[in-house]
């Protein structure tokens, strides 16, 4: 196994590059602020326009913020799934975690629709009510996939049944859509769209406990994946309970992918592509202790880079950044392994 130290100059560009895309990120937007005054508040500097202040402080860093903690617990939660299934396409929403969540928001807001109920939400209300109505559908596909993970013997099985779940959700979701309002419709289809700007501290607070509990699953579990590289019959003789490993990779993923599915929408792309990015820059090794922290970082910083371009310039829209991550992120990836000789 490699040393953590031996890829330091490897981490520092990582991070160095993540910094440079923070200050870029909270510079752009319908108001341009100049990036020697971004970096001057952001080291808690006095500058010379509070409202600059006001704007980075309660709207932009905990957008970054987000975006940063999103991207990271997607990657790892697409590292971790790679790894499980020894399947490249592998991503977060493999176990139909997300899927369930859009099929808690359907039934919300084409519930809603059909009950006339628009009118007991406030905007606020509305907003936790769908974050609610995500959780619980997260929740409800993890307590069906732990059951089948207790059961099932094998990994192939349960990752065909997770597709199942997320094929099955997500023809019901395609049923009340069709009965659905058009007022309905167009909230939902702009819930599916992802957003990072919709969280406000009390939120972000909540969405940061949930990935810090799932991510240090995930660190607990490092030993487990390594030896799962060489197979399930090799980690098992070396005294892995696959049962044990199974469990705790699910409670991980369903964590990350349902608490960021819920507070900031379907993230497409991310997840899958982050560790491929990593391994293609690091190909030495598949260490875990490496490979996951540099993970997270790279899916913080691809998801930053996306959310940065997302943003127009001296304007107010901004583009889905759903779109945003596949139009960067894809070329990205085909060109980095193009450019690999073997």
């Amino acid at each position: 196994m490699n040393k953590l130290s031996h890829y330091k100059g490897f981490f520092t560009f990582l991070i160095g590059m993540l910094f440079l895309c923070l200050v870029l990120n909270l510079s752009l937007g319908s108001i341009n602020i100049p990036l020697w005054e971004a970096i001057k508040i952001i080291l808690g500097y006095p500058t010379t326009k509070p409202t600059f202040e006001y704007i980075l402080l309660d709207y932009r860093i905990p957008k970054a913020i987000t975006a940063m903690l999103t991207g990271g617990s997607l990657g790892v939660c697409g590292l971790m799934m790679q790894t499980y299934f020894k399947n490249p396409l592998a991503g977060p929403y493999v176990l139909g975690i997300s899927s369930g969540a859009s099929l808690g928001v359907a039934l919300l807001l084409m519930g809603s629709s059909w009950l006339g109920a628009w009118f007991i939400f406030s905007e606020v209300g509305l907003r936790w009510a769908i974050m609610i109505a995500a959780t619980l559908g997260s929740i409800l596909v993890f307590c069906l996939i732990l059951i089948a993970a207790i059961r099932l013997k094998n990994s192939t099985s349960l990752l065909i049944l997770g597709l199942m779940f997320g094929s099955l959700t997500a023809a019901i979701v395609n049923i009340l859509m069709f009965f659905g309002s058009k007022e309905a419709l167009q909230k939902y289809v702009f819930w599916s769209f992802g957003s990072l700007g919709n969280i406000n501290a009390s939120e972000l607070k909540i969405l940061g406990l949930i990935l810090l509990v799932g991510l240090s699953i995930s660190v607990y579990s490092i030993k487990n994946l390594n030896s799962l590289l060489l197979g399930e019959y090799y980690a098992e003789s070396l005294g892995v309970s696959l049962k044990k490993n199974r469990c705790l990779l699910i409670l991980s993923s369903s964590l990350l992918a349902g608490a960021t599915t819920a507070f900031v929408g379907p993230i497409g792309f991310i997840g899958l592509a982050a560790p491929h990015l990593i391994r293609l820059l690091i190909p030495s090794t598949r260490d875990h202790k490496i490979i996951l922290p540099a993970v997270f970082l790279g899916g913080a910083l691809l998801l930053l880079f996306c959310d940065s371009i997302a943003q127009i310039p001296g304007s107010a829209y901004v583009l889905p950044i759903n779109g945003i991550t596949s139009l960067i992120g894809a070329p990205l990836i085909i060109f980095l392994i193009l450019r690999q000789k073997n």
